[in-house]
């Protein structure tokens, strides 16, 4: 007989999550129009207080390639305020709890969030990045990928030094926007590597949405065979062609417990363009069409895991609104079905009910809940023909 229980079927599939949140950093850097600081202020504490204990903040990054992001450091002071941490208090919320990440891909970048770490207002944890094929690499960072590596080396041990950790992206696992088809087994080692010079954790990225789910069940159990922690990984999918739910799927099947997501599905490569000036960014869009970047979308994956069962610590119908909120932000419909429809309740939606079946079911004799005629058996006599063999 076929095995039911998924678990059974998938026994390194978790039954708790965590599910971390990018949208302030990755979400708005793909847009061409500054959102305010006073939006993301009021984003950063909202998905706080809807049960996000690791969010990403801001790049540290050279603002001039990124405007989006000049106003980092009042983000930041504002998250270590005495008054945000009174109103976490008075939620319930435990501070140290929150991990709050900036990116910094280079040294440079590392430099400043130590220079922020001893005013009292940096990080918890950084971020640096590399791709397992060269050419997109160095569309991000402009250097060789051996010269990067040396870069990271140094940058980490000034990171622990400092006491904050450190987080190794490994992109282009399933394929380069660039280069084309890239080689699971590169990943794997990337992975390795970034622990061998001192990383805490490894986001393994589909930064362009290539990634197929038997790949992604194939890459992860991989990685999970090499480096077993779970807590040493966290799944990073990019949405291109509206299957990124299944590739979530694919990791938590392969024994992944830690997700990242943006409200939306906002993100993407860094904007080329901010309200009414071009900007460097990371130059040329690897794409056509705008409307077709960005992450996984919040809302959907915390309704895909909460309705499988899965515990996440995320109040799901506060970020069903905000996810509306966002909309009212950027101005335009954004990705998110579950924002729109909501949760599958078990009650159903009555309120759509059509008037009468009780009087009609009464009317033919039939009684409450009856779904067969009276006089045939209680259950179906399969044809012979369509039998198991």
């Amino acid at each position: 007989m076929t095995e039911y229980d998924y678990w059974k079927i998938f026994p390194r599939m978790p039954k708790k999550v965590t599910i971390g949140d990018i949208t302030v950093r990755d979400g708005f850097q793909h847009e061409e129009k500054f959102v305010s600081t006073r939006a993301k202020k009021f984003y950063l504490e909202e998905l706080i207080f809807a049960g996000c204990r690791y969010i990403e903040v801001t790049n540290l990054g050279n603002p001039f390639l990124m405007p989006q992001f000049e106003d980092a450091e009042e983000l930041l002071a504002h998250l270590r305020s005495d008054q945000f941490k009174k109103r976490c208090e008075r939620k319930g919320i435990n501070y140290d709890d929150i991990c709050l990440t900036t990116i910094t891909i280079r040294e440079g970048a590392v430099d400043r969030a130590i220079e922020l770490k001893e005013k009292g207002i940096g990080p918890d944890r950084l971020l640096m990045m590399v791709s397992t094929e060269e050419q997109h690499h160095f569309a991000n960072s402009g250097t060789t990928l051996p010269d990067y590596w040396k870069e990271a080396e140094r940058a980490i041990k000034k990171c622990n030094d400092a006491g904050m950790k450190m987080c190794g992206t490994v992109s282009t696992i399933w394929g380069s926007p660039i280069g084309g088809a890239t080689d699971m087994k590169d990943a794997v080692e990337f992975s390795k590597r970034w622990l061998e010079i001192g990383a805490h954790d490894i986001e393994h990225a589909d930064h362009d949405g290539s990634a197929s789910a038997p790949d992604v069940y194939r890459y992860f159990s991989m990685v999970l065979d090499e480096l077993p922690d779970t807590r040493l990984h966290i799944a990073h999918f990019h949405e291109t062609k509206r299957v990124a739910s299944a590739s979530v799927l694919a990791a938590l099947q392969a024994g992944i417990t830690n997700f990242e997501a943006t409200l939306g599905g906002l993100g993407g490569q860094p904007a080329n363009f901010l309200d009414d000036c071009p900007t460097k960014g990371t130059g040329d869009y690897y794409y056509t069409d705008p409307r077709y970047v960005g992450l996984v979308t919040l809302e959907d994956t915390l309704v895909q895991i909460d309705e499988m069962g899965i515990e996440h610590g995320w109040d799901v119908d506060r970020v069903l609104w905000l996810g509306k909120q966002m909309e009212k932000t950027i101005g335009r419909r954004l990705r998110s079905e579950a924002m729109i429809n909501g949760r599958t309740l078990k009650e159903g939606h009555m309120e759509f009910a059509r008037p009468g079946l009780a009087k009609r079911k009464e009317k033919l004799g039939e009684t409450p809940g009856q779904k067969f005629p009276a006089d045939w058996a209680p259950e179906a006599t399969t044809p012979e023909k369509y039998r198991p063999k």
